[in-house]
């Protein structure tokens, strides 16, 4: 009896009404020295320590399950802004003046005290401009520019589709064989521009020795900065192919988002076309008026005073609608990878996407519009402070100014980091899921700024040297076939910069697989299991390769 009673004692805080009633029958009454007894005293409930910090208990993984809407106040000022630009563009519609374009055609009547329209000479001007516009619709330049770009559009798609399968089994190979070019390529632009426009009289004269001399220095200064940036980071170039071939990997099992996010920028380009629409159609509100200069009157164009407000209400809305459909689509392909990172087979989940879009634009819209309109809020303020750097403005307050603004800027940037990618995973609210991200990723003495920044400078390294490569033969192709002299280069670059624009497209979708695949492995060593080993094969070096100069603990999971 004693060692029990001595066991229980020490195993569980007791009060006294417990350790009466273990030792006494459960009718005896205790003698006490006073008068009243002391009634008996309670234990506090204890409390799970795991429900003291939701995040160090909460079993994160994939939500399927029905979500509750999150951050609706964001989402309801979102729709306001959208509502009040297409009831007031579909307003100017309505109310516009069609005289805007005719201010020239009326002449002030100063027997009336007003403008008088006089249309003799409408007409011409109208055929004057149709004939200019089919005139250089029919120049061959314009037929040459057209179809280039057609074709490149077209040809975009399986270049794409060809790169990923190239990253996805032949990473290495793919990377250290264009890795030369990031430096032959600028080399050979400089040079080949320099001496072009050495033998080019027009050139020569344009541009005089000195100039071009210096424009060669700063590329070739350029190129150094590459090699050296190259050479600083070649240890961590052998783990960056790894990685780039992992989310190449989650990323050909889910071809369906090639298909899923160009049609969203589709939607946003038409939704930007109505708005541009009602822009336009704004400007035609308004009135002619007389003006006194001079004693001469003349007639002018007065807007209406709701203009420019409403041109200021479109422009924030559409800047706005930019940054939510970035993060929708950051969104949509954070939740898709996810749901096939934790499969348990290989195979890809049924409706994997339509669940990502159901959940984007459902309940986490408000997420997605807060997330949205912090990115707007940080590019706007950045561009402040950068425009007033510019400026020189002196002053140590200023200057002081700047670097709280800078570090706040940082701050929310260090914020944002993952938070989409996290809340596509689980359906929380915005600030939950950036309080969570960070827990998670600093329970598992990860990184919470950023997963391998390598692997955007190889791939941007990668689509410019393809991109260039392809400038080149249609530049060849079109001095074989066209007589456009010196006006194929202008076609070429225009085709150069289409597909660097697509193949940019093609490396932001990929750096969201890497973020996301990071997220969940990130999870996986939480929770202690492992559902992809292929991909902590590879995730499980970047804490060792980060902190290989500093003495940042890592841990492994055991597999």
């Amino acid at each position: 009896m004693g060692s029990t009673e001595e066991d229980t004692t020490t195993s569980k805080p007791t009060s006294l009404y417990d350790a009466a009633s273990s030792t006494e029958p459960l009718l005896f009454k205790p003698t006490t020295s006073s008068a009243y007894p002391s009634p008996p005293i309670e234990e506090p409930p204890q409390s799970d320590p795991s429900e003291s910090d939701p995040t160090q208990s909460l079993q994160i993984s994939f939500n399927y399950g029905p979500r509750p809407f999150k951050d609706l106040p964001f989402l309801i000022l979102f729709l306001l802004f959208v509502l009040c630009t297409f009831a007031f563009g579909i307003f100017s519609i309505f109310h516009r003046n069609d005289n805007y374009s005719n201010v020239s055609a009326f002449t002030y009547d100063s027997n009336s005290n007003s403008c008088v329209q006089d249309t003799s000479f409408l007409s011409s001007q109208i055929w004057v401009s149709e004939t200019s516009f089919f005139a250089l619709s029919s120049s061959s330049l314009w037929t040459y520019l057209v179809w280039t770009l057609v074709i490149t559009s077209v040809l975009s798609v399986p270049i794409c589709l060809l790169l990923l399968l190239l990253l996805k089994h032949y990473t290495k190979q793919i990377v250290y064989v264009l890795l030369p070019f990031f430096i032959i390529m600028p080399v050979f632009f400089d040079v080949y521009w320099f001496v072009a426009c050495t033998l080019s009289s027009s050139c020569s004269d344009a541009f005089p020795l000195v100039y071009r001399i210096l424009v060669l220095v700063f590329i070739l200064l350029i190129v150094g900065v590459i090699i050296w940036i190259i050479v600083a980071n070649w240890h961590r170039i052998e783990l960056t192919v790894r990685i780039i071939g992992v989310a190449s990997d989650a990323l050909s099992r889910n071809l369906g988002l090639f298909l899923v996010l160009p049609l969203l920028t589709v939607g946003l380009v038409a939704y930007y076309a109505s708005i541009v629409v009602f822009l336009v159609f704004s400007r035609f509100n308004g009135k002619i008026v007389a003006k006194e200069s001079n004693g001469e009157y003349t007639c002018v164009w007065k807007q209406d005073s709701w203009v420019p407000a409403y041109f200021a209400l479109a422009i924030l809305t559409m800047l706005w609608s930019l940054t939510s459909m970035v993060e929708a689509q950051v969104y949509v392909t954070s939740g898709t990878i996810a749901q096939w990172y934790f499969s348990k087979d290989d195979t890809k989940p049924h409706r994997s996407i339509r669940r990502s879009l159901r959940n984007a634009f459902g309940p986490s819209s408000g997420t997605i519009c807060l997330s949205g309109l912090l990115v707007f809020v940080v590019r706007v303020v950045r561009a402040a402070v950068d425009s007033a750097r510019e400026e020189d403005v002196p002053g140590i307050v200023n200057l002081v100014l700047r670097c709280c603004v800078n570090a706040l800027l940082s701050a929310i940037d260090f914020l944002n980091k993952f938070t989409i990618n996290f809340a596509a995973i689980t359906g929380e609210a915005y600030c939950t899921s950036a309080r969570m991200t960070y827990e998670l990723l600093r329970r598992n003495l990860l990184s919470a700024v950023f997963v391998e920044t390598v692997s955007t400078r190889l791939l941007a390294g990668v689509i410019f040297v393809l991109s260039a490569v392809y400038a080149i033969a249609v530049c060849a192709i079109l001095k074989g076939v066209s007589d456009l002299g010196v006006n194929m280069y202008t076609v070429a670059a225009l085709a150069w910069v289409l597909l660097i624009l697509v193949l940019g497209f093609f490396v932001h979708v990929l750096d969201n697989v890497i973020d996301t695949v990071y997220i969940c492995y990130a999870i996986d060593r939480d929770r202690g299991e492992v559902y992809k080993h292929e991909v902590h094969d590879v995730y499980v070096q970047l804490p060792i390769s980060r902190n290989s100069r500093s003495s940042y603990p890592s841990r492994t999971l055991d597999v």
